[in-house]
């Protein structure tokens, strides 16, 4: 049989990484991708298929779709995973913080898939979307993120509709606290954002936790990587799928709790149940 092609973005570490290694022990040829050289080079010397894109870069798309063709001939899956999360308050960010988020979450999901959209219909293949359960549950601190998932969300739900003519199946992930260098990114990015002239300056430590959120008791990423694995190799595979601590709860709670209740609680969970008038 021919070796079935994966093609999964970031792969430098956590959950990119978790799945490469999945999916390349259950017999799939994984095309790896990675921004930096010794990222790339960590992936060819682990067995991958290291393929540089920069989700951002639109030669680099055309790069690593030209390269699966000439190197594979197929694409059975393509995990968009690239990805990581702005946090602080969306006025600080402004517009330009929301565009770059959107960029890498949001407009690069549908210019990969677009990309590889002639070797996933000849392979009638599988496209994975790494959302998530903030998609649903909007937390303060995290505006940008939280919206970027929910446009995940919206997105996924129109391309599995207009990709089912072809054969192509999509699956949306929304995972909660998974085990990854995501909450020490976007601490990183807070930081960044976090100074003394802004008017939530007195709030700074509520920032810092929200940055922090996506590490509480997370689920390690080799589990995820398994769990999800699993759902893409079944027959009848989930439109949705939420694997990780709190990927089950939250959504509850986002749908059930009356919003009023929901917004004292995240009010005073962040700092945010002090007047600064």
């Amino acid at each position: 049989m021919t070796q079935p092609v994966a093609l999964i973005s970031g792969c430098s570490s956590g959950i990119g990484r978790a799945l490469a290694d999945a999916f390349k022990g259950a017999g799939y040829r994984v095309f790896a991708a990675a921004r930096k050289g010794a990222d790339l080079e960590a992936l060819s010397a682990a067995g991958f298929t290291a393929i540089k894109l920069d989700v951002n870069d639109a030669a680099d798309i055309a790069r690593a779709s030209e390269r699966l063709s000439a190197e594979a001939g197929r694409l059975d899956v393509l995990v968009n995973n690239a990805g990581y999360g702005a946090m602080g308050p969306l006025l600080d960010g402004g517009a330009e913080a929301l565009r770059r988020q959107f960029e890498t979450n949001v407009f690069s999901v549908i210019e990969l898939t677009r990309a590889c959209f002639p070797l996933l219909r000849a392979s009638r293949g599988l496209v994975v979307n790494i959302g998530s359960v903030s998609g649903l549950l909007v937390t303060p601190f995290a505006g940008a993120y939280c919206a970027s998932k929910a446009a995940v969300h919206a997105l996924s739900d129109a391309l599995r509709l207009e990709l089912a003519p072809f054969s192509i199946d999509v699956m949306e992930v929304q995972p909660g606290a998974i085990a990854s260098s995501f909450g020490a990114n976007a601490s990183a990015q807070a930081e960044q954002l976090i100074r003394e002239d802004s008017p939530w300056w007195p709030l700074r430590e509520g920032i810092r936790a929200r940055a922090r959120a996506s590490q509480d008791r997370p689920t390690p990423a080799d589990s995820f990587a398994a769990a999800l694995l699993a759902q893409v190799r079944k027959t009848k595979r989930p439109r949705l799928l939420r694997i990780g601590n709190g990927s089950r709860a939250l959504p509850l709670l986002a749908r059930w709790l009356p919003a009023a209740l929901r917004e004292r609680v995240l009010l005073k969970r962040f700092g945010l149940d002090l007047r600064l008038d």
